[in-house]
């Protein structure tokens, strides 16, 4: 009777129970002599080898800063331009195919250059993303957020800004993103010295993307810029993909006509041949009606919810793409990219002011933010967004989110807005990512 008070419980073990190489164990041990380097070293099994891998690519992610990027890609890049001016996209074209090479091969130094919105920071991210793919630990910093950072960790728990000023000078890969747009003290322009410099002297791979010519930044980088031995320098000629004088009537900060233009209802997957289980189907149905109905009648906010590759970014663009045939101008834009955009605007050599790119923003007859919630922001940049936001919610102006957070882990101040049900429809898309993207 004594052992029937207990409960047999079988260990679960982290390979697959009917591997036959490791039975489950998930480890193996090859049998080698006892003089031998690897003798009694346990490797990965095949049976877990892609599960491992996948962790592992993950973890790289979660470090790397790259999560409002990771769609930046090759692929997705347009190599064309605005396909208005030949010599132009020639520039255009010569920075991808040295991005795509340096990517396969990262040595050195390479400096991206261009005005504003010609690509420099989509090709540095999709460099990042490849990067990242085959391993290596990388991280992806603008230059204003990496200055912030610095300000505000300088005055936090004492160790946690020199462990994380060593990582960002010996991180295996980095991207510099913006460099020459900051606004920073002399205090923090000689740490991002001290972090350019001493990649340099030990000739780390670096990616570093700027609005201005080489002439135009501190003199001590620009000397380092200038080594032709360290550094690739390329000069993007091409114009603003949303250049507000352009001959296109697409706002000057929308994505819409050369990221996700292909987005459509037509083309959305239903996935009705991966018999999905019945909750994930249902979820994905009621999303993908909902993006139809308020592209019809867009009134109030809706708002997509769910993890990566779940298609919220796709019924987003479907109903922008649809407005947009119906002759309205609406606004697609990733929530980062806005970011950037405001900050920009306080360059003294951009094209439009702050109060016109904001006011675009805020009254904008249907604004489609995409990926809320993954932006590094300084509190400026939250109150920004928060201003907009509170301005469309109280004017009840028809605006379309999409997030990979979940409500609870949003800002308590928008997350309030959300959850008011007489304005916003919430259509969580509870199913597992796709496994090929359009």
């Amino acid at each position: 009777m004594a052992n029937s008070s207990k409960t047999d419980k079988t260990p679960v073990l982290p390979g697959d129970p009917n591997c036959p190489i490791c039975h489950g164990i998930g480890f193996v041990s090859e049998d080698l002599p006892i003089n031998h380097p690897n003798f009694g070293k346990m490797e990965v099994c095949t049976c877990r080898l892609e599960k491992v891998e996948n962790a592992v690519r993950e973890n790289l992610y979660n470090f790397s800063n790259i999560d409002s990027f990771r769609a930046m890609t090759f692929d997705t890049f347009n190599i064309h331009g605005r396909g208005n001016a030949k010599d132009a996209n020639k520039s255009l074209e010569l920075a991808f195919q040295v991005a795509k090479s340096y990517a396969a091969e990262p040595s050195g130094w390479l400096f991206l250059t261009g005005k504003f919105g010609c690509g420099k920071t989509h090709l540095a991210a999709a460099i990042a993303n490849e990067i990242i793919q085959k391993g290596t630990r990388t991280l992806f910093l603008t230059v204003p957020d990496l200055l912030d950072w610095l300000r505000f960790a300088f005055g936090a728990q004492e160790g946690t800004f020199e462990e994380r000023f060593s990582e960002i000078r010996n991180v295996p890969f980095l991207v510099l993103d913006d460099l020459g747009t900051q606004n920073a003290t002399p205090w923090a322009e000689e740490k991002l010295f001290q972090i350019i410099n001493h990649r340099y002297v030990n000739h780390l791979p670096t990616v570093i993307t700027s609005n201005l010519d080489v002439a135009e930044i501190d003199e001590r980088i620009s000397s380092r810029l200038n080594d032709r031995d360290l550094v690739n320098k390329i000069t993007i000629t091409s114009a603003d993909y949303r250049d507000p004088l352009s001959d296109h009537k697409d706002s000057p900060i929308s994505t819409l006509a050369y990221l996700s233009e292909h987005r459509t209802f037509t083309n959305f997957s239903a996935r009705k041949n991966e018999k999905l289980p019945a909750d994930e189907q249902k979820s994905l149905d009621r999303a993908f009606l909902a993006a139809q109905k308020f592209a019809e009648n867009p009134k109030g906010w809706l708002i997509f919810l769910g993890t990566y590759g779940t298609g919220k970014t796709h019924l987003a663009a479907a109903i922008a793409n649809y407005r947009r045939a119906a002759g309205d101008d609406p606004i697609f834009t990733v929530v980062p990219d806005l970011l950037d955009h405001l900050r920009a605007t306080f360059n003294p050599n951009s094209p439009v002011s702050y109060d016109h790119i904001f006011n675009q923003v805020r009254n904008a007859r249907l604004l489609i933010l995409d990926d809320l919630g993954t932006q590094n922001t300084t509190p400026w940049a939250r109150e920004k967004l928060f201003q907009i936001l509170n301005f469309r919610y109280e004017t009840k102006t028809p605006t379309v989110i999409t997030s990979s957070l979940k409500l609870e882990d949003m800002d308590p101040r928008i997350r309030t807005r959300m959850l008011d049900s007489r304005v916003c429809a919430i259509y969580p898309i509870e199913v597992r990512p796709y496994e090929n993207l359009l």
